[in-house]
């Protein structure tokens, strides 16, 4: 159970931990939904029930080899000394259906993957035969129609019995299995044409600053190109979300609020980036302040530290999830990387955690006293165990040195100086 079922307080905020306001985010997500999408529209997600084969693979016995299709009875005493010459008396491609019945005596030409006509029990590969046929097509309807064999084989040799890699009504595919080329091959070889998944969480980003501009775009002095939407949208598609909306806004209450009630409507979860903090043109925190239902907090890390979560409702009484994020590039990712990208995951039944390692500093760190700092830093694999380079300032807008990170360095709270040599857990992002 979450420890708070919704991020909204009368009281002023203090000072949260960083696991608090985890809960508090995680508060705010419900219960994976089941939904039947395409096969071809299932990819990155969790299936939502157990997949049970509804017919055997293969369907019927076929031909691992082209070769022919012979009775090991007729040809249990052939060697180099005694060759055994059979009449080849029909053809069977891949994709036949009306299967032959083989005669004694008689050889059928066969190709991989074709059904083994009745009363065959073995298939004997081109490369160990002698015949003037090959397997060009159309095969030669003259006295050349013989193959002739000169070792024996035991039946069952190179055919594919039917139900030979899963026999229908055997589990194939357990419930929250994330699907992946793989799996689509196995349920399309099934014949699935719609699979029971858990749905993706549909996300609305929405940044916010007057100094912002769309990237392609002259940038005039005060201005900077909005990259912020950006890389919250590909975070949350890396997440296995679908990223509906990239919009900005200037530092406006009212063009804010309308655009956020715009691109509500078709989503599961908002995301806002910018606007929290205490400067004089928080439009994030001006405007849902005056409207209710978000709480704005100090929470105690670095990057990071201004954050909001709670619930936008509309005029009707309906409610949306809405989580804010500082404006700045690095605390942004963090912030998304610490708080939203678990619970988003999951919502859409998918596994959440990120791969947590011990690795060794190659250099002193220091981190402030009482802040959990989440440093970037390059993990090195060498011969006496992992160790982390941290890289760059802890600054919050060098966005550079997150672009070339590998790993989140999580630096408890209590630690103020490590020294070269010391470990600590890393983040592989």
């Amino acid at each position: 159970m979450h420890a708070y079922d919704d991020c909204s307080h009368d009281a002023t905020p203090e000072i949260r931990s960083v696991v608090e306001h985890q809960q508090a985010v995680a508060a705010l997500f419900g219960n994976p939904r089941p939904v039947l999408r395409p096969l071809t529209d299932v990819h990155g997600a969790a299936l939502a029930r157990e997949i049970v084969a509804p017919i055997s693979l293969p369907p019927f016995d076929n031909s691992a080899m082209d070769g022919f299709a012979v009775r090991s009875a007729d040809f249990v005493d052939a060697s180099p000394q005694h060759p055994v010459t059979f009449p080849v008396t029909d053809d069977i491609p891949a994709g036949r259906t009306d299967v032959p019945v083989l005669a004694a005596g008689t050889a059928h030409r066969i190709m991989t993957g074709a059904p083994v006509p009745s009363g065959a029990d073995v298939v004997i590969p081109v490369e160990a035969a002698q015949s003037a046929l090959g397997m060009s097509r159309p095969p030669a309807r003259s006295a050349e129609s013989a193959v002739t064999i000169s070792s024996a084989l035991p039946a069952g040799r190179n055919i594919r019995r039917v139900g030979s890699d899963i026999t229908a009504g055997a589990p194939v595919l357990a419930a929250g299995t994330v699907i992946g080329a793989a799996q689509i091959g196995i349920l399309a070889a099934l014949g699935f044409t719609e699979v029971p998944v858990y749905a993706q969480q549909r996300v609305a980003i929405l940044s916010t600053g007057s100094e912002l501009v769309r990237p392609g775009s002259p940038l005039l002095p005060g201005q900077i190109y909005e990259s912020n939407g950006a890389m919250l949208t590909a975070a949350c598609i890396e997440a296995g979300a679908q990223a509906q909306h990239m919009h900005f806004v200037p530092d406006d209450i009212g063009e804010f609020l309308r655009r956020l009630r715009e691109i509500s409507v078709d989503a599961d979860l908002i995301i806002t980036s910018g606007g929290v903090s205490a400067g004089a043109y928080e439009v994030v925190k001006e405007a849902l302040t005056e409207v209710g239902g978000v709480e704005f907090v100090k929470v105690a890390m670095q990057p990071g530290k201004p954050q909001g979560c709670g619930r936008f409702r509309f005029a009707d009484g309906q409610s949306i999830p809405i989580i804010t994020v500082p404006g700045n590039p690095v605390s942004s990712m963090v912030s998304f990387e610490v708080f939203i990208r678990e619970p988003l995951r999951a919502a859409m039944g998918l596994p959440i955690r990120r791969d947590r390692i011990r690795a060794r500093l190659d250099t002193a760190v220091t981190s402030p006293p009482g802040k959990r700092q989440f440093q970037r830093g390059v993990f090195v694999d060498r011969p006496d165990g992992p160790w982390i380079t941290p890289i760059g300032p802890p600054a919050s807008h060098h966005l550079s040195n997150l672009a070339h990170a590998d790993v989140l360095v999580d630096i408890p709270a209590d630690a103020v100086d490590l020294a070269a040599g010391d470990e600590i857990e890393v983040i592989r992002i």
